[in-house]
C-alpha cells in the first residue's frame, strides 16, 4: 500500500479536493490569463514554448534533423525493443488479473453509477476509438509485409527493404506464411495495445469518476505522490503526457498525409511529395480548425458518425468484393494462429528476429504508448457506470476484434492477389501506395480510392479536433470546457509539428519522435499500473 494511502476517505474519496479544484497549491490553480487564456500556467506555457521552439528549429536545420532522427529511432528501437516488449505484457497481464479478481466488481462512477450510454451505443465508440489512419495506412502493407518476409521475400519498413520476417520464417509454404504474417499483425493490433489504452482509461475514469480529482494524468498519481502531485512532480507527468499525445498525433497525420498524397497521385495524378503532403496538412488543418469552433457536438461528433459509415462501407466492399470465402474462414484462422504465436511474439528476450521486433514492435508499443492520453481520455468519458470487469473485457475485445476484422479483410485481399492472381503491384509499392495498388484491380477502383482518400482525411480531421481537445484539458489542469482559442492553438502547433516532421525526415522523424516520447511515457504508465490498483482496492465493491 502507499504511504499515501490515508489521505483516501473510507469511501475512496480523496481529502484534499472539493469540486473547484482549489487545493491550497496557486500551482495548480486554473487562471484566466492573457488574451482570454484560461491556463494552468506552468504546464501549458513550458509544454507550448517547447512545441513551438521544436517547430522552428526543426524547420530550419531540416537536414541535420532528418539525420538526427533516423539514428533517433534506430538508437531507441535496438537498444530498448526489451523495454517496450516487457512493459506491454505487463499492461496485458494486469489487465487480466484485475477482471478476474474481486478488483472487477468495481464500478466507475461509484455503486451507484449507471452507464451514460446504452452498450451499443458504447460499442460504436470503442469501435470508433479503434478505428483511424494507422489501419488505413498499415491494413494493406502491414500483413504483406509480413508474408512476404516469411514466405522467403523482402519486406518494406521506413522506405528500406530488409531481409526478416517475424519468428524467423516459413520459406516456400504458403499458408504457414499467411497465418504467421496475419499473427504478427495481429499481435500489433491487438490485446496489447487495447491493454495500454485500458490502463491509461482505467486509472483515469477511476481518480476522476470515483476520487473527485480533475480529469488529467497527473490525478492517477496521487497514491504515490499525495499532495505533490499539484506541484512539479505532477506538472512533469502532464507535461510528457501532452508531448506523447502531440508528437503521437503528428505520427498518424504524417502518415495520413503521406497516404492521401499518395491517394491523389494515383487518382488525378498530383505529384506526391513533401510539398504536396505539407499542402494536404495545412488544408486539413484547416477544416480541423472549423470543426474545434464549432464544438464537440456539432464538430467532431458529426464527423465521426460519417466517418464510421464510410469505414464500415469501404470495409464491407472489401469483403464482398475481395475473395470473401478466404476472409470470412481467415478471420477464424487468424485468431487462432495469434492465440498460438502470442507467448513467442511477446517475448523480450532470446529473439533471433530482431530487426521485426525493433522495427515494428518496439515501434508499435511506443506509438500506442504515446496515444494512450488520447484514447484514454476518450474511453474513460464515455464509461461512467460500467464496472471495471466489464470495462476490460469490451475495451480489450470490442476493438481487437474490429482491428482482426480489418486486417484480415484487407490483408487477405491483398495476398490472395499475389498468390493467385500473380498481381505484385501492392507488394512492389511503396507504403503509402499499397492501398490504392490493391484496390486498383477491384471493381469499382476508382470510386473504392476515392472512398479511401476521404476516409483518411475525415481521420485527420477528428484526430486533430479530439487531440487538441485532450492536449489543452491536460494543460488546463483537467477542465473540460476551457476556451475554443487554446484547442485552436493545439490543432494548429499538431499540424506544425507534422509538417516540421515530415520536411525533417519524412516517416522516420515522425517514428522516431513517437518513440523517443514513448519511452518516459512508458514509464509513467508503468507507475501508474501500481497506482491504479491501489486506487482500484480503496474503492467499494458492487455485489
Amino acid at each position: 500500500m502507499s504511504e499515501h494511502e490515508d489521505l483516501m476517505r473510507p469511501d475512496g474519496k480523496v481529502n484534499a479536493i472539493d469540486t473547484d479544484y482549489q487545493v491550497g497549491q496557486d500551482n495548480i490553480a486554473l487562471k484566466i490569463g492573457p488574451f482570454g487564456l484560461d491556463i494552468h500556467n506552468r504546464v501549458f506555457l513550458i509544454s507550448g514554448i517547447s512545441v513551438i521552439l521544436f517547430v522552428i528549429l526543426t524547420l530550419i536545420f531540416q537536414q541535420p534533423a532528418q539525420a538526427f532522427f533516423v539514428n533517433l529511432r534506430n538508437t531507441l528501437t535496438s537498444n530498448l525493443d526489451w523495454f517496450f516488449l516487457s512493459a506491454g505484457n505487463v499492461f496485458v497481464l494486469l489487465c487480466l488479473g484485475i477482471m478476474i479478481s474481486p478488483l472487477g466488481r468495481v464500478r466507475i462512477g461509484g455503486t451507484e453509477a449507471t452507464p451514460d450510454f446504452s452498450y451499443l451505443g458504447w460499442f460504436a465508440m470503442l469501435f470508433a476509438a479503434g478505428m483511424g489512419i494507422g489501419l488505413m495506412f498499415y491494413g494493406v502493407s502491414e500483413p504483406l509485409s509480413h508474408f512476404t518476409a516469411a514466405f522467403g521475400g523482402t519486406s518494406m519498413e521506413g522506405g528500406l527493404r530488409t531481409d526478416w520476417a517475424p519468428l524467423g520464417a516459413a520459406a516456400g509454404d504458403a499458408e504457414a506464411a499467411i497465418r504467421l504474417g496475419m499473427a504478427a499483425t495481429i499481435f500489433h493490433w491487438g490485446l496489447h495495445p487495447w491493454a495500454i489504452y485500458a490502463i491509461m482509461a482505467l486509472g483515469l475514469a477511476i481518480f476522476s469518476f470515483n476520487k473527485g480529482l480533475p480529469l488529467t494524468v497527473r490525478s492517477i498519481f496521487y497514491p504515490i505522490f499525495g499532495e505533490r502531485i499539484w506541484g512539479w512532480p505532477g506538472h512533469i507527468i502532464d507535461i510528457l503526457a501532452i508531448f506523447a499525445t502531440l508528437f503521437g498525433l503528428a505520427t498518424s497525420l504524417g502518415i495520413g498525409a503521406s497516404q492521401a498524397a499518395a491517394g491523389f497521385n494515383y487518382l488525378f495524378g498530383l505529384p506526391a511529395g513533401n510539398l504536396t503532403q505539407v499542402l494536404l496538412v495545412i488544408g486539413i488543418t484547416a477544416i480541423a480548425l472549423v470543426s474545434v469552433l464549432a464544438g464537440l457536438h456539432a464538430g467532431v461528433k458529426r464527423l465521426s458518425e460519417v466517418n464510421m459509415i464510410l469505414a464500415t462501407a469501404l470495409l464491407l466492399f472489401i469483403i464482398i468484393a475481395g475473395p470473401t470465402l478466404a476472409i470470412l474462414t481467415g478471420f477464424w484462422q487468424n485468431l487462432w494462429a495469434y492465440v498460438q504465436q502470442l507467448p513467442a511474439l511477446s517475448s523480450p528476450i532470446g529473439r533471433e528476429d530482431s530487426n521485426f521486433a525493433q522495427g515494428w514492435t518496439a515501434f508499435y508499443w511506443a506509438w500506442w504508448i504515446s496515444w494512450s492520453p488520447f484514447v484514454g481520455m476518450f474511453i474513460a468519458r464515455v464509461s461512467r457506470g460500467r464496472s471495471v470487469r466489464e470495462f476490460i473485457i469490451c475495451v480489450l475485445l470490442i476493438p481487437s476484434s474490429v482491428c482482426v476484422l480489418w486486417m484480415t479483410a484487407f490483408g487477405t485481399t491483398a495476398i490472395e492477389q499475389v498468390l493467385s492472381l500473380d498481381y505484385q503491384a501492392a507488394a512492389t509499392a511503396d507504403l503509402p501506395l499499397q492501398l490504392f495498388a490493391m484496390l486498383d484491380i477491384m471493381p469499382l477502383a476508382q470510386l473504392a480510392s476515392a472512398l479511401a482518400i476521404i476516409l483518411v482525411i475525415i481521420f485527420f480531421v477528428t484526430s486533430s479536433d479530439s487531440g487538441s481537445l485532450v492536449i489543452d484539458t491536460i494543460a488546463a489542469g483537467g477542465k473540460v470546457d476551457a476556451p475554443k482559442v487554446q484547442r485552436v492553438f493545439w490543432c494548429t502547433f499538431e499540424g506544425l509539428v507534422a509538417i516540421a516532421l515530415i520536411l525533417g525526415g519524412g516517416l522516420a522523424a515522425l517514428q522516431a519522435m513517437a518513440v523517443s516520447t514513448g519511452l518516459p511515457f512508458t514509464i509513467i504508465m508503468l507507475l501508474a499500473c501500481y497506482s491504479l490498483v491501489v486506487g482500484l482496492i480503496s474503492e467499494p465493491k458492487a455485489k
